[in-house]
């Protein structure tokens, strides 16, 4: 994935957040289906992110940023603040 297919992904969450959101006002939703869903967003967002950063550093120290691939959820969640 290129920076711009990642800042597309990005968006394209955001915008399904914001969707949710609208949803769960008008009653369309439940706040625990809102809930769900907004944890797997939040997750992929973070996981896109995750990408962005480590491709964008990639580059910066003369390395391939294309060799970079999306970590698991797993292992992005666990980084340490």
């Amino acid at each position: 994935m290129d920076d711009k297919t990642v800042l597309s992904r990005i968006h394209g969450l955001v915008d399904e957040e914001h969707t949710l959101r609208g949803q769960l006002a008008k009653g369309e939703i439940s706040s625990s289906e809102e809930h769900a869903r907004l944890k797997d967003l939040e997750e992929a967002l973070d996981q896109c992110w995750d990408l962005l950063r480590r491709r964008r550093a990639a580059r910066e120290v003369g390395n391939d940023p294309n060799a970079e691939q999306a970590h698991s959820v797993g292992e992005v969640e666990g980084y340490l603040q």
